[in-house]
């Protein structure tokens, strides 16, 4: 029987938002195209997250942990992935489109002899076969792509495929530390959180990003935070903020920062340079407030504020919090 492999993404014995997507999806897909899925979760921890996968209705999972994959080596975790791609005999292997997947896809796509497809805003299978829809060129079209190989292998983007929780399936998980693993391999010598106890930028629901039209790093704390507190969302920033270091890298979202797909995004002072919009342009609700009637970025937001951030964006604090009675 043709085999699913849904890589779970987890931190510290508990799974990402992400990893619930991609195993709810792996669910979905296996109907239609007559598989059977097992989970994989890898690193520290990997066994208790697996367990968890039950949630999403998956009822098997192998948890990679210790041994070789203990050095958290990229080299280490893709030898280890495919080795069980191989022995389960896995047609189709999934995982979220994150830093955690941008280190392993081409790794995986080499040792599996398949082309992965990044960054999938949707998947359909057909006669037996899945195809991946997915942006190209900075967002501004949509390609659809077949898998040409045995295995076909596909990232997808976090907070567009919907997590289907409460399935509260028994999963049976088969934990496994590697013994082999490639001679020569990188090892993790320090990691450094960034943004600890704030909202993950890529598994937000709600982002509030700023611009340039902040004019200042102290107008940006001043209108943006608060906004972002307010909506218990997560901080956004265009690149031309973080390269004049108003903020960190991790909070960038473009073409060479983070893609994003919250359920809703506000554009605060941002133009839209297309970098920008490639990556947010799959936002559910996109709000623009900017005092350039002009701005690009009003062309792909659902709703626009045409007016200075100084003053829009203080009574739009304000009316969140009364209505959220804070």
């Amino acid at each position: 029987m043709a085999c699913i492999l849904a890589i779970a993404e987890q931190d510290g014995g508990k799974l990402k938002k992400v990893a619930h997507e991609v195993a709810s999806e792996a669910v979905r897909q296996a109907g239609a195209l007559g598989a059977r899925v097992i989970g994989v979760t890898i690193g520290a921890g990997a066994a208790a997250a697996a367990a968890a996968l039950g949630d999403c209705g998956v009822t098997e999972a192998v948890a990679l942990e210790g041994g070789t994959v203990a050095s958290d080596s990229g080299e280490a975790y893709a030898a280890a992935l495919a080795a069980v791609a191989r022995e389960k005999g896995a047609t189709v292997v999934l995982l979220g489109a994150t830093s955690f997947a941008r280190d392993l896809l081409g790794r995986l796509g080499v040792l599996l002899d398949s082309s992965p497809a990044a960054d999938c805003i949707a998947l359909a299978a057909a006669g037996g076969k899945l195809t991946a829809r997915r942006p190209v060129y900075a967002g501004k079209a949509l390609q659809t792509v077949a898998f040409g190989g045995a295995v076909a292998i596909a990232s997808l983007r976090p907070n567009v495929f919907a997590a289907a929780r409460g399935k509260g399936a028994s999963c049976t998980v088969t934990s496994v530390a590697p013994a082999a693993g490639p001679a020569k391999q990188g090892r993790r010598i320090e990691r450094v959180a960034v943004g600890g106890g704030k909202i993950e930028l890529t598994e937000a629901e709600c982002i509030v990003a700023g611009g340039r039209g902040l004019k200042t790093p102290e107008t940006f704390a001043r209108l943006i935070e608060p906004l972002a507190a307010a909506l218990n969302a997560a901080v956004g920033a265009s690149r031309a903020v973080v390269d004049a270091g108003w903020r960190p890298h991790g909070e960038q979202v473009g073409q060479t920062g983070k893609t994003v797909a919250p359920k809703l995004y506000f554009a605060c002072g941002i133009s839209g340079a297309i970098q920008h919009l490639a990556g947010m342009r799959t936002s559910k609700t996109i709000v623009a407030i900017n005092k350039d009637k002009e701005a690009p970025i009003f062309k792909v937001a659902d709703y626009g504020i045409v007016g200075d951030v100084e003053e829009v964006l203080p009574i739009l604090t304000t009316a969140v919090k009364g209505l959220r009675g804070t």
